[in-house]
This record gives C-alpha cells, sequence and structure tokens, in this order.
C-alpha cells in the first residue's frame, strides 16, 4: 500500500494532488539520469586488456574464463577479453608482435620462440608439470612404459610430444628400435587408438583422454614423460618484455586475479563447466571437467611443492631448457633466465594449490 495519500483540500485539492505526482515523477526521471552516466562513468575507468588462449575454451585453461565471469578482473580495474587461440605456437607470436597483451603457452614452445629471438617470457605458471603421455587403452596390456617395445604409437610429428618423444625412451630406458611410430594428426590419434590402429598416441593427456573415455566409451591409461625424467614446463601466462618494463602493475594485477580465476574452478568445477559453456555452447560438459580435472595432475612439481600457483623452479626451467637443446633443435644459446620470472606471481599463503598425494 502507497504512504503517498491524495488529501483534498477546500478549493486547491485537485492542484495540489497534480503537483506532488508531477514531483515524483520529475525526481524519478532525474534519478534515472544520473543513474546512466554513473554506470557508463564506472565501465569507463576500466582498463581494456587483451588476453589470448592457447586453444579452444576449455577445462583446462577454464581459470581465465572464471575470472571473466567472477569479476576477479574488473575488481582489478581491468575490461578483459579472453580469445580463443590456435596452439601456443601461434599465441607467443601474437604476443611476440604485442597483437595481444597477454597470453596462455606452452613453455617448451616459449623457449623455442624465444631461441629464435622473440622477445616473450612466462610471468605465472600453471601446468608446472608436463602434461604431456602415452595414452593407451586399459585393456590394452600395456601398464608400464616397457610395455611399449614392440607396439605402434601414433604422434604428430614436429609437434612438441613429438619432439620429447626420444627424451621419454631414454628416461623409460626403452629400445628406440622396438617402437614403431606413426605420424598421426592430433584429431585422429584418439579414434586411430580406439580403433586399433595404433596401439598407443602420445599428447596432453587432458587433451586425449576425455574424448576417449566418453566418446569412444573406452578406458584409458596415462604414461606421463614426467615420470620418465621429462621435466618440461608447460603453460603459462606469457608477455611480452617490453610489457614488463612499461608496466608492470598491470602485469601483477593480471597474474593475481587470473591464478584466483584457477584456483576458484578448481574448488568450484561445476560452475565452472557452466562459465565454459558460456564461451562456448558446444563442449560436452562430462569432458570439460573430465579435462579440468587431469588438468590438476600437472600443477605441482617436486620443485614447486608448496608454493603458490604460478612459481617457477629454476631446476624445472633448465630441465626444460635441456630437453630443447638436446631434443627440440635449440641451437643458439638459451638461459632459463631468459624464459620466466617470478616477480610477479603473488605470494599469499591462499595462492598455494593442493599438493599432490604422496
Amino acid at each position: 500500500m502507497s504512504h503517498l495519500t491524495e488529501t483534498v483540500v477546500p478549493e486547491t485539492g485537485a492542484s495540489e494532488t497534480v503537483s506532488r505526482r508531477r514531483f515524483i515523477t520529475s525526481a524519478s526521471l532525474a534519478a534515472g539520469a544520473l543513474a546512466l552516466p554513473i554506470a557508463k562513468v564506472r565501465a569507463a575507468t576500466l582498463r581494456p586488456v587483451s588476453m589470448r588462449l592457447d586453444w579452444i575454451f576449455q577445462g583446462p585453461n577454464a581459470g581465465f574464463m572464471v575470472a571473466k565471469e567472477k569479476g576477479f578482473y574488473e575488481q582489478a580495474g581491468m575490461d578483459v577479453t579472453v580469445g580463443p587461440g590456435k596452439g601456443s605456437g601461434s599465441t607467443a607470436q601474437l604476443i611476440a608482435t604485442k597483437a595481444s597483451q597477454f597470453g596462455f603457452a606452452d613453455g617448451f614452445v616459449v623457449g623455442n620462440s624465444v631461441s629464435k629471438g622473440m622477445n616473450i617470457r612466462m610471468v605465472g605458471a600453471v601446468y608446472r608439470r608436463n602434461p604431456t603421455a602415452v595414452v593407451v587403452l586399459e585393456d590394452s596390456g600395456i601398464r608400464t612404459a616397457r610395455d611399449l617395445e614392440g607396439k605402434s604409437i601414433g604422434i604428430p610429428s614436429g609437434a612438441a610430444q613429438f619432439q620429447q618423444f626420444p627424451a621419454f625412451m631414454k628416461g623409460c630406458g626403452l629400445d628406440p628400435a622396438k617402437v614403431r611410430v606413426v605420424n598421426i594428426d592430433a584429431a585422429g590419434s584418439a579414434p586411430a587408438l580406439i580403433t586399433g590402429q595404433v596401439n598407443a598416441v602420445a599428447g596432453f593427456a587432458q587433451g586425449y583422454i576425455p574424448g576417449i573415455e566418453f566418446r569412444g566409451g573406452k578406458k584409458a591409461r596415462a604414461l606421463w614423460y614426467a615420470d620418465c625424467g621429462v621435466a618440461a614446463v608447460s603453460n603459462g601466462i606469457i608477455v611480452h618484455n617490453d610489457l614488463l618494463r612499461e608496466d608492470p602493475a598491470l602485469v601483477r594485477d593480471f597474474v593475481a586475479a587470473s591464478l584466483r580465476g584457477f584456483l576458484y574452478a578448481r574448488r568450484n568445477p561445476d560452475e565452472t563447466v557452466q562459465i565454459v559453456r558460456k564461451y562456448l555452447e558446444t563442449i560436452e560438459p562430462a569432458i570439460t571437467r573430465r579435462e579440468m580435472e587431469l588438468s590438476w595432475n600437472t600443477w605441482v612439481t617436486p620443485n614447486t611443492a608448496g608454493k603458490p600457483l604460478g612459481w617457477m623452479s629454476d631446476k624445472d626451467w633448465a630441465a626444460t631448457v635441456d630437453v630443447l637443446k638436446n631434443y627440440g633443435g635449440v641451437t643458439t644459446p638459451l638461459e632459463a633466465s631468459q624464459l620466466y620470472t617470478n616477480d610477479f606471481v603473488p605470494t599469499a599463503a591462499d595462492f598455494v594449490p593442493p599438493q599432490p598425494a604422496t
């Protein structure tokens, strides 16, 4: 019930009622006129920032979408545009040419790119443990890396997992002459494994296993490269070195907000799947969640245990450089210190991710 009543005063009652109504209407219009500019001013104060993913919108890179949708970027004064990528190599080039301010790319690719003269650097790693694995069907009888002898394995030639495969064989004590490597593109790898064209495939575990399990209806097993000593820092936030010098505060704020997004996503996986779906309606929720779960296996290495997400170990980067030089075709001088910095990684305890079970 309204608290405004129309009290009729003799002779002047009608005009008083009309005046009060006009006052209320005018006040409402004035309030609306004031509210609109305030909203516009607030939006105008947010700094536009461009960010490019490594690949399409999916579970493993969902932290950036979460940071956007939960307002973590906005709270830091940024209006971030998150765009899909076409591979780490493409994203590295976009950062090197300053076509985008921030990128998400594989450390192995970053090292290769820097060796070729790209002026980029990683400022916070998420997949600190090598996510590459040899993937086999659970019912194949292949339980260890040594069981791959006498078998065929499909790997896209020229990809990082192809370059690192000799290191995997050496680390696991495999005889290269007893393993048949077949060139299969990434899109055809999982179908080739499911249909028995090859006994195994190699690639990012989170990229292959979910599709094999949910689309192919097969259980899969991962034989991690890292378990055979192939330490290689993988995906993290990369920037042009000029941005580090010109606007360190922006880099620091972006890194902190992004890492908050990844940590929130891990605590709230179901909500995160729905956020990813806003960006790519065609995702399959079960696959997206499984991709995300597998990516958590890559968050911590023995050298980063107990450290905040994003923090990188010089030992891990030195090992990455060794693999690049020994197997990745890098012949120019390259040092780990050229590839990363921890100066922009938050140090608060709430940035430390869950640790692997021991």
